[in-house]
């Protein structure tokens, strides 16, 4: 019996023995790979990390977060055979990091960002037709649309769902690609607001003069980067669908789902905003899905739709009343702003200048972040040069309060960054010059500009 358990105890020692090698190996390889992969010497990490992923796969997210980027880079440097090699092992490393780490180490899901990028590859490779990459990107933003965050992907999701669209034969019909479309639109600007809300806390720190920390600097360079990546990819996906959402194309859409939809609160607030950024509120159509949508919920959205519509009809004091309650109807302070700046747009079609500077000042007071209310506030400027000061010299020294409310668009708002500086450019071109300013001998004095604008401008002092 003595020997037996001799025997017994031998055999678990040389058990753990032989277990804890590969394991030992794999942290060894794995630290190496890591370090390899961290300065880019992605030749050197390549051995180490294909031992670690074949025999201990379910060791480390690092497997995965480097693999990729080694995959990638000899994706980029092979050609032929070795690239079409590495560019399936690449979508089967996907599929593995689903299988092994779903989650962040701090328990959240990652399902959709990885199926995310599984799409994205499938693209920037041509792996895959459009279907077999709509339906990876599709499964990503069911199973996990909070963690499928990509511009890039979110944007690419929409094209290759829009060429299904137009292929022949297609199962798709105009009423789904808009839904697709209205869906991809409110992810956007979920991901935009919460962005947003992160870099007005920045600004308004600056604003009070308080100094952002090293950290705090350098997110807000990752806010604003990725601000302008949704800007961009937003307005691409603006301009795929916008032959196919034009006046012709969603009255008659809309009209033939009313009876079907005139309860969902969502479908009439959808339909409502289509029509009403294409320009087809003039539309019977728009005032019933407008009253239909007041009628089942008053909302934040259906009050500024009803001062839409006496707007329209020359009602200005009955569309403020529906405006301001519009803004008092709504939580939310992002969408006060917008909802505000909407409001401040409507006010400088119909040339009511003042009353549109105040909703955007209003605005700005809920987003600080919000470049574009500068902007339409510099173009409201520009646009009254003409009419506000007693000389000539003054008309144009307006040019250089619209520069200074373009410059300010560009210091709080990366997504408009550069046409806020070209307009602001724009505008100084056209203030008094430094010649104007020497023969008038107006140097470092102090301009009061009248008419609605009520402000006051200093002169550029000659140097």
């Amino acid at each position: 019996m003595k020997n037996v358990l001799i025997i017994f105890l031998a055999l678990i020692t040389i058990s753990s023995k032989v277990h804890s090698k590969p394991v030992n190996d794999c942290m060894s390889n794995l630290s190496i790979f890591a370090e390899y992969a961290k300065v880019k010497n992605y030749d050197s990490a390549y051995e180490p990390w294909i031992s670690v992923k074949s025999e201990c796969p379910d060791l480390n997210s690092a497997i995965y977060i480097y693999g990729e980027r080694i995959l990638k880079d000899f994706i980029k440097k092979n050609e032929g055979d070795k690239k079409v090699k590495f560019q399936s092992d690449l979508i089967s490393l996907y599929d593995e990091w689903l299988k092994y780490f779903p989650k962040t180490k701090s328990g959240r899901s990652q399902v959709g960002k990885i199926l995310a990028v599984k799409g994205q590859s499938l693209v920037d490779y041509k792996l895959a037709k459009n279907r077999e990459v709509y339906e990876v990107f599709d499964q990503a933003f069911k199973k996990d649309k909070n963690s499928f965050t990509s511009p890039k992907g979110l944007y690419n999701y929409f094209k290759v769902y829009f060429s299904l669209y137009k292929e022949e034969g297609s199962d798709i019909s105009l009423e789904e690609l808009f839904n697709k479309y209205e869906e991809l639109v409110e992810k956007f600007e979920f991901e935009m607001d919460s962005y947003t809300k992160k870099l007005d806390l920045l600004l308004n720190k600056v604003a009070n003069d308080d100094p952002l920390s090293n950290r705090e600097t350098k997110n807000k360079r990752v806010y604003e980067v990725n601000m302008i990546a949704c800007s961009t990819y937003l307005n691409n996906l603006n301009a795929i669908i916008a032959k196919e959402s034009t006046c012709e194309n969603l009255i008659p859409l809309y009209r033939k789902s009313f009876d079907n939809f005139k309860s969902d609160p969502v479908w009439l607030n959808r339909a409502a905003s289509r029509m009403d950024s294409k320009e087809c509120s003039d539309d019977p159509l728009f005032v019933e899905l407008v009253e239909a949508l007041h009628d089942l919920n008053p909302s934040a959205n259906s009050a500024y739709y009803l001062g839409l519509l006496n707007d329209k009809k020359g009602n200005s004091q009955t569309a403020i009343k529906f405006y301001n309650e519009s803004i008092e109807l709504e939580t939310d302070n992002l969408k006060k702003a917008k909802t505000l700046y909407k409001i401040a747009l409507k006010f400088k079609k119909s040339n009511q200048f003042s009353q549109s500077r105040n909703y955007a000042n209003r605005a700005l007071k809920f987003q600080p972040s919000l470049g574009s209310a500068y902007l339409l506030i510099a173009n409201l400027y520009a646009s009254s040069a003409n009419n506000c000061g007693n000389s000539q010299f003054d008309k144009r020294a307006v040019y250089w309060l619209a520069a200074k409310e373009a410059r300010r668009a560009a210091s709080v708002d990366a997504s408009i960054r550069k046409t806020a500086n070209r307009t602001a450019v724009s505008y100084e071109g056209r203030a008094p010059s430094k010649t104007d300013i020497f023969t008038e001998g107006r140097a470092g004095e102090n301009i009061s500009i009248g008419c609605w604008i009520g402000k006051s401008i200093s002169v550029p002092n000659l140097q």
